[in-house]
């Protein structure tokens, strides 16, 4: 928790609910600052630091919603929740778009304001954590644009932190997008090689003909077109890191050589009689399973010993799930500053969608969807009409989609059932099953359930 209590801002045309709130607020440790109007809300927003502002929808001038709307303009992170006496599922939905984090029907019960107001606090509160752990690992190793703080990625780190002041060579496995060249920079960048060379190669971009030439170089007359002596990647990385990425496309026979690199440091440019010797430090790469290679004669068992000393394996973003929200607020900015855009937020219906979608291009796929959104937004906000019509479509690519059917049927028939059971109180089903109001409003939508 915050050593500071937090701050809040209450606005309310009702003078009465400002100083019911302030108190019932107070009490619970928090500072609290009143507002009667839009218009003096906004004034003290850009004047001060809140974590949490509690806004009535409907005001004479600037509304909630202009509140909601301007006030999450001037502080992305700000919490803010939409109180009403004009409860509506249009409403919440509105508010729930445009970036309410809750939503709070009049007359209130004291217990559910504190539990709501406790609740978006303490979620803050975790994510500021992972935040800061983040950065502080970030810091240590200068991890750039390597973004998250799932845990999947937070063990990540703490094997980059381990390996990258050692020699050893490192086996980046992934799919292809989750950035294991970024890795491949990241050990460089912090080793004690970091100013020497970093040499990268794509081994399934270059020809079988030429990658052996590329690596190795060649001699004057070696064959024909070697018109002059040609120095290889190889040698070029000498006392740097050499990243080999793809190296499950690499041909056998070449496997063979890069093992003897490994082995003795010796390169044997082609036409040459006589080696030289190189010092690197080998990063290889690969999104193919280098054992089912193996076994079906493809990779060298041998080779495969001698890069994988120490394995990092990046996780697709299917599965660490808890990095799609960070990541695309990361690339809405340098995306939005990139093309010299103002778009500010990703409304709640396509972060949704973010969230359930399978990316099977991982983070690269993820960020060419922000940079298209963000390219053909119309207002501040991206929503589902800048997204791609080929990952909306049914038909789109999403591993496992079976399972997460099943589980969304199950999903839709739960909160259908506690709905029924609580006569259809949406407070009453929200409360039961745990969750937040607004949420609660975007399931009904999402699942088209109605009242029978």
């Amino acid at each position: 928790m915050k050593a500071d209590p937090y701050r809040m801002l209450v606005v309310d045309d009702e003078r009465d609910i400002c100083r019911a709130l302030e108190f019932l607020l107070t009490r619970e440790g928090y500072t609290v600052v009143t507002a009667n109007n839009g218009h003096d809300a906004l004034k003290k927003i850009e004047a001060d630091d809140f974590d949490l502002v509690m806004t009535d929808l409907k005001m004479e001038g600037i509304d909630g919603m202009q509140v909601l709307e301007r006030a999450r303009a001037m502080n992305p992170n700000l919490l803010v929740i939409i109180m009403t006496a004009f409860a509506s599922v249009e409403s919440a939905v509105e508010a729930m778009k445009k970036g309410a984090s809750d939503y709070l029907v009049k007359p209130f019960i004291n217990e559910d304001v504190r539990m709501t107001v406790r609740r978006l606090l303490e979620h803050k509160t975790v994510l500021m954590e992972n935040l800061v752990l983040r950065q502080q690992l970030s810091q240590q190793v200068g991890f750039k644009e390597f973004v998250g703080a799932s845990p999947q990625i937070l063990q990540v780190f703490e094997v980059l932190e381990k390996v990258i002041p050692t020699r050893s060579n490192i086996l980046v496995t992934g799919e292809s997008g989750t950035g294991k060249g970024l890795v491949a920079e990241i050990v460089h960048s912090n080793s004690q090689r970091k100013d020497k060379p970093f040499i990268s190669i794509n081994c399934s971009a270059i020809p079988e003909n030429l990658l052996e030439s590329e690596l190795f170089g060649y001699r004057k007359g070696a064959f024909t077109g070697a018109v002059a002596d040609k120095k290889g990647l190889i040698t070029m990385a000498d006392e740097g890191t050499l990243f080999l990425d793809e190296i499950g496309d690499m041909p056998l026979g070449l496997q063979a050589k890069i093992l003897k690199v490994l082995e003795t440091g010796e390169v044997m440019p082609l036409g040459e009689t006589k080696s030289r010797y190189a010092d690197v430090r080998l990063i290889a790469a690969t999104n193919k399973d280098l054992e089912e290679q193996i076994r079906k004669g493809l990779f060298r068992e041998d080779l495969y010993y001698r890069l994988n000393v120490i394995e990092v394996r990046i996780p697709p973003l299917r599965e660490r799930r808890d990095d799609i929200e960070v990541l695309a607020r990361h690339f809405l900015q340098k995306c939005s500053r990139e093309n010299n855009k103002k778009v500010l937020a990703i409304s709640d219906e396509a972060m949704e969608f973010f969230a359930s979608y399978s990316w099977p291009g991982n983070i690269r796929e993820l960020r060419n969807v922000i940079e298209r959104a963000v390219v053909l937004a119309g207002s501040e906000t991206i929503g589902m009409a800048e997204l791609p019509e080929r990952i909306k479509s049914p038909e789109s690519s999403r591993p496992g989609q079976g399972l997460r059917d099943r589980l969304e049927q199950y999903e839709g028939k739960l909160i259908r059932d506690v709905l029924q059971t609580n006569k259809w109180s949406k407070e009453d089903t929200a409360r039961e099953l745990g969750v937040d109001l607004a949420t609660l409003y975007r399931k009904i939508k999402k699942f088209g359930i109605a009242e029978h």
